[in-house]
């Protein structure tokens, strides 16, 4: 039989169920096992020049916030709410960017950032 003619027989074949489903589970075994990972690392975000820093977990959820006294100005409360925020937003957008990274291979390329924000 030539080459092309195998071609065409391979693809009329059905394909082994067991062998995509055991796919399936290796691929989702690896995804639970990248998730758990990136849910245990700590991503770091800060404003102010490090006057404000936030730490989120790749879960993500925020765990942590540090202030520095020198930005704290009763007078100016809206200025270290700003800072609070922007430092949050850098620490989230990292943690989501791995993800990005980790679990993007794994879940064929998929934007992880819409499950995560």
């Amino acid at each position: 039989m030539s080459p092309a003619g195998s071609t065409l027989l391979n693809m009329n074949q059905q394909p082994d169920m067991r062998q995509i489903m055991q796919q399936a589970q290796q691929m989702q075994e690896q995804l639970a096992k990248a998730q758990a990972e990136l849910a245990e690392r700590r991503f770091e975000g800060s404003a102010g020049g490090g006057m404000v820093t936030a730490i989120v977990t790749g879960g993500p959820e925020l765990v942590e916030i540090k202030i520095s006294a020198e930005v704290v100005d009763a007078d100016d409360i809206e200025m270290l709410e700003d800072l609070v925020l922007a430092a949050v937003r850098q620490a989230m957008e990292a943690a989501v960017e791995a993800a990005n990274s980790q679990l993007g291979g794994l879940a064929g390329g998929l934007d992880m950032g819409g499950l995560l924000g």
